[in-house]
């Protein structure tokens, strides 16, 4: 029987920002239920070479969700804009305006370089800023070569194109499309493995996600319903276990 002092991950609402996260967003949130990780994380100033044994620049704490955690992957997410001077600009040149970026701006010195990130509630920018790079400078925003370039570019001006969205003024009311089933995936994945971590059995974690009703009629040893339960704790283990580095495109 699980220890009901820890059914946080009973709440389905608890989980809606898991459906606006992007690849980095939702590695994060598998990283940081790692035990071993979390471990690593109260012993960091003994072992600050820890971070690179997951795939990060710096350990981050695991007690932070994606919404207010700061984890700097290595090497980079293809997500990353790198932004640099630009030598040599056009009259119609683009230049770097921090305040015009829309979202809520952190940034943070991963070691290296310096990285901002704004976030807005359904989307997240990530920039690499060279040494020297200024307020109001024309910029130019680097692509690493290689066999995926052509995907790196589309994924590059697709982030850029979110720096694009500025408005004035944001309408009172505003529609979201429906989920994608992917990210109602992870977010059925993520909430099941907090059940599994917190000791609840299959059935329990199988009314938290779909209801006791739907449980109670279709409950059985060949179900499609327990199927469906137990692969979503099955996924859940792989990612935490290393799958969370495809996500943030660690391999």
């Amino acid at each position: 029987m699980a220890d009901r002092s820890a059914d946080s991950w009973l709440p389905t609402a608890a989980y809606l920002y898991v459906l606006h996260l992007d690849g980095p967003g939702l590695a994060w949130e598998y990283l940081r239920r790692h035990p071993d990780y979390r471990r690593d994380w109260l012993r960091r100033r003994r072992r600050p070479e820890a971070a690179h044994r997951w795939g990060l620049r710096l350990l981050e704490d695991p007690s932070l969700d994606a919404r207010d955690a700061h984890p700097a992957w290595y090497p980079d997410h293809d997500a990353v804009l790198q932004l640099y001077p630009d030598a040599d600009p056009s009259p119609n040149a683009s230049s770097f305006q921090f305040w015009r970026i829309p979202g809520q701006k952190h940034l943070i010195h991963d070691g290296k370089r310096l990285i901002l990130m704004a976030r807005r509630s359904d989307s997240c920018v990530r920039l690499a800023l060279a040494p020297g790079l200024e307020d109001g400078m024309a910029v130019v925003y680097a692509v690493r070569p290689g066999a995926a370039l052509s995907a790196r570019y589309r994924t590059v001006v697709a982030e850029w194109d979110k720096l694009a969205e500025v408005t004035e003024a944001s309408p009172t009311v505003t529609g979201r499309p429906r989920p994608a089933p992917s990210a109602m995936l992870e977010m059925r994945t993520l909430q099941a493995l907090d059940a599994t971590q917190a000791g609840a059995s299959l059935r329990e974690v199988g009314e938290g996600l779909f209801g006791a009703d739907a449980v109670a009629s279709d409950w059985h040893a060949d179900s499609g319903l327990r199927s469906s339960v137990r692969r979503l704790v099955r996924r859940g283990r792989s990612l935490m276990h290393g799958g969370y580095r495809r996500l943030a495109q660690l391999e």
